[in-house]
């Protein structure tokens, strides 16, 4: 092995160590949102419970977290169950492209809540940089559907004014945002499975 070889792997294993690092502390960091996750997660389980539906959405790799939430829920998490009404606002390619070539892009969520969504429905934007205009207009038209929505993002943006209740990760870090927000989703899923099924 040349000392440029082991020069190299060094390097990498010290990259290695110091992002997952970063990860746990962040981790750690994020546990200071649980009354807020269980809030989430108590919305989600009385809507199911009262004959309402679940709608996610987000873009690049939040719209994948959206998909996978929506996932677990219509499947299962953890425990073999009926199915839950849920569904990623994320997947209809025609349709996303159809109102962002008629409309506009930041329109693609919105039109679709408008369309779907109704009181007693949860709504969920996610949005690491908590500033992705499409989503924040989805989860605005929620709103005036009187839907009740959540919101994912980082440390920033302003998702506040347009979630009832919002889970941001203290980061401005996004790969290590889009982790911790994928380990809420399966938070939220392990919750409402509880609430609901035992």
């Amino acid at each position: 092995m040349t000392s440029e070889t082991i020069e190299t792997r060094k390097s990498n294993s010290a990259t290695i160590e110091a992002y997952l690092k970063r990860g746990a502390r962040l981790r750690e960091a994020t546990i200071a949102l649980t009354g807020d996750i269980e809030k989430a997660a108590d919305a989600i389980s009385d809507s199911f419970r009262n004959g309402g539906r679940l709608y996610a959405f987000g873009n690049g790799g939040s719209a994948a977290d959206a998909q996978h939430i929506v996932a677990e829920l219509t499947g299962r998490f953890r425990v073999d169950r009926d199915p839950l009404p849920a569904e990623a606002l994320t997947t209809n390619s025609s349709l996303v492209t159809a109102i962002a070539n008629d409309y506009a892009f930041e329109e693609i969520f919105a039109r679709q809540v408008k369309a779907l969504a109704k009181a007693g429905d949860i709504v969920i934007g996610i949005s690491t940089s908590g500033e992705s205009k499409n989503v924040l207009r989805g989860l605005e038209t929620a709103k005036q559907s009187q839907a009740k929505t959540v919101g994912l993002c980082g440390r920033k943006g302003r998702m506040k004014l347009y979630s009832d209740i919002l889970l941001s990760i203290p980061s401005d870090e996004t790969s290590l945002i889009q982790e911790m927000h994928i380990s809420i989703g399966h938070l939220l899923c392990l919750l409402v499975e509880e609430h609901l099924f035992g």
